[in-house]
């Protein structure tokens, strides 16, 4: 018999890498929506609505953080694809973004930029986009008080404010230590 029916994708396949993108999305849905339904049932069994006013409340709540947990699942489906073989994350530090008026994200909106640190170099990320991603001994990593400059073969690559008290310095470190200059 000729073929491969029946094989799974390998990990270099784009249906491969799609189908576990995919697969992480949807049990970062799953999971979402379980815990928040679990959470909104659970109070209001303290009030003791009748059935037919929960059930819809449920299902909505069911809905929304289904998609949300879709949302970052895949998010970090992509992310964890983008890892070459025997890398692992060292760090995960939110950058804040630059705001019209400075004030904060909202404590429920995931964090637009995420600067990644591996075991074999920085990575930038907007969401779901890798934005750069360099290895340790092309980077130079400075702080410049609360701000971090990163340098790629002697042009600035970026200049982030980590959300983080102390962040600059852990990546400065770790930069350090991983072969950065």
């Amino acid at each position: 018999m000729t073929g491969n029916r029946g094989a799974t994708p390998g990990r270099g396949t784009a249906e491969g890498r799609s189908r576990r993108i995919r697969r992480a999305g949807l049990c970062a849905g799953a999971a979402t929506a379980f815990f928040a339904v679990v959470a909104v049932v659970g109070r209001a069994a303290e009030v003791a609505p009748p059935w037919w006013v929960l059930a819809p409340v449920a299902v909505l709540v069911a809905v929304l953080a289904g998609r949300a947990g879709v949302r970052l699942g895949r998010e970090d489906g992509v992310r964890a694809e983008a890892l070459e073989p025997g890398e692992n994350v060292i760090g995960t530090y939110t950058v804040r973004p630059p705001y019209a008026d400075h004030s904060p994200p909202s404590p429920y909106e995931s964090p637009q930029y995420q600067l990644r640190v591996t075991t074999r170099g920085m990575q930038m990320w907007e969401r779901a986009v890798l934005l750069w991603n360099h290895p340790w001994p092309e980077l130079r990593v400075v702080a410049d008080g609360p701000r971090l400059r990163v340098h790629h073969e002697g042009r600035e690559a970026g200049v982030m404010l980590l959300e983080r008290a102390g962040a600059v310095q852990e990546v400065v470190t770790i930069g350090r230590r991983c072969g950065a200059e």
